[in-house]
């Protein structure tokens, strides 16, 4: 089978003079390249940042902004982006320098058009060869990874397996499922195996923090734009760079906060609070939500429009209770951990403790368990973890209070209110500010009731 030749690379041409513009643009046109032009290194800039061009073709000597100092910017955003510099006989030491500090190569003007068509094309194969050398360690990355979450059930595999799928793309994923069942973890999953693994990953709880706090972690600021605004402040988005940005628990955002989120789905760019300009965005999304998203719509609590801009490709996670035979894989797992911190040997389970924790329905999920391992290895002696060491409601599972027992034909109001406030905390999908507006609580006074009924966990 004949292979297929790259797409021919976009190339942005940067220069004072409109004249050179035109005559590289013509040129590069007719070998089949995809120009773009710029006159003068600032705009040279705003092109950069807007077209992402795979190469970049700048003279030297500009007013305001050189060619080194777009070599220098280049360099910091996108070390992998390939520079050529257009530089006359006075300016021939410094571009030699600049090559030495990573532009591709120089070219003297005046020059031949075979000249530069032929560095163009040397500069494109460049590109094309670390591009392929890039998916190829990606690909024995995603093959041989040691770091996979946890897991050999069914159900769980086959979540993994669209996280494995999509994460050589750019798409944005939307992971669904209850609080603790991994939604973060599998988040670095998709990074790590995607092409942006070695870029940053950066994270948010958008349920942790108020509307005016959130906005400026996720857009920024500007210096002044409220009180305590002392300096710019870069928004979480911009410093995410070309790596990924997970929004957790996107469902507990505000209308006003939906709407920007929404901009930056589709232009791609965010305006930081107090600014008037738009900044480009270039890191991937990856949500997350234990709400049912779409339930949400119906009651107004979200907007349609970001929804279908986020579940472009949708997963969900399943709960522990549904996956019971990952359990003792899991624990091997987190008990290997703990021993590795307290620098120890690790501890096994003992059958009954097994078996008790097989059959507790974990409705905090595996971060419910992560915390009960934790606590019965501190309190275990020997080698191997017994049932007393694991937390009471494990070994002795409470009966649901709704369901009725012959042995309390008449419940206590106690048992009446804390089923209640059980049954609404969970259709709330754990959201304790909700759960007093729908008890008509003062959310302090459902604190206090949650630790009274030991609820709170």
């Amino acid at each position: 089978m004949t292979a297929v030749p790259p797409t021919p690379p976009t190339v942005l041409v940067i220069d004072d003079e409109m004249g050179i513009l035109d005559t590289i643009r013509i040129l590069l046109k007719s070998e089949g390249f995809t120009p773009y032009t710029a006159l003068g290194g600032k705009k040279g800039l705003e092109q950069i940042a807007a077209l992402k061009p795979e190469l970049i073709l700048t003279d030297v000597r500009m007013p305001d902004v050189t060619g080194l100092d777009i070599l220098a910017s280049v360099r910091a955003h996108d070390p992998e982006a390939v520079v050529i510099l257009m530089t006359a006989q006075a300016s021939l030491q410094s571009a030699i320098g600049a090559v030495n500090n990573g532009a591709f190569y120089y070219i003297q003007k005046p020059f031949k058009n075979e000249e530069l068509v032929a560095i163009v094309r040397r500069a494109a194969e460049h590109r094309n060869l670390r591009r392929e050398n890039k998916t190829l360690k990606a690909e024995m990355k995603r093959r041989d990874w040691s770091g996979k979450p946890v897991g050999a059930s069914k159900i769980w595999l086959e979540a993994l397996h669209v996280a494995e799928s999509v994460a050589a793309t750019d798409s944005t994923v939307l992971l669904q499922g209850e609080s603790g069942t991994g939604k973060e973890v599998v988040a670095r999953y998709v990074h790590d195996l995607s092409s942006r693994g070695s870029k940053p990953f950066l994270s948010i709880n958008c349920g942790a923090l108020p509307e005016s706090l959130l906005e400026s972690e996720l857009f920024g600021h500007v210096k002044g734009s409220f009180t305590g605004a002392s300096r710019d402040k870069e928004g979480l988005f911009s410093a995410a760079g070309d790596g990924t940005f997970f929004l957790d628990e996107i469902g507990e955002t505000t209308p006003a906060t939906q709407v920007k989120l929404l901009r930056v789905l589709q232009q791609r760019e965010v305006i930081p609070v107090g600014a008037t300009e738009a900044r480009p965005v270039h890191a991937r999304v990856i949500a997350a939500t234990n709400r049912d998203l779409e339930e949400e719509i119906k009651r107004g609590h979200f907007r349609s429009d970001l929804f279908y801009r986020l579940n472009v490709i949708s997963i969900v996670l399943p709960p522990l209770r549904n996956r019971p035979e990952d359990i003792s894989l899991l624990a091997e797992a987190f008990l290997k951990r703990a021993a590795e911190l307290r620098g120890e040997s690790p501890r096994s389970l003992s059958t009954e403790a097994l078996e008790a924790m097989q059959r507790y329905s974990w409705p905090g999920n595996v971060r419910e368990l992560e915390n009960a391992l934790e606590r019965a290895a501190i309190l275990a002696k020997g080698s191997s973890i017994p049932l007393s060491a694991l937390p009471e409601r494990v070994v002795e599972p409470q009966s649901d209070p709704l369901v009725s027992d012959t042995s309390q034909t008449n419940p206590t109001l106690d048992t009446i209110e804390r089923a209640y406030i059980m049954w609404v905390l969970e259709n709330e999908g754990g959201n304790k500010p909700r759960t007093a507006e729908v008890l008509g609580i003062d959310p302090s006074t459902l604190h206090r009731k949650l630790s009274r009924y030991d609820l709170d966990r």
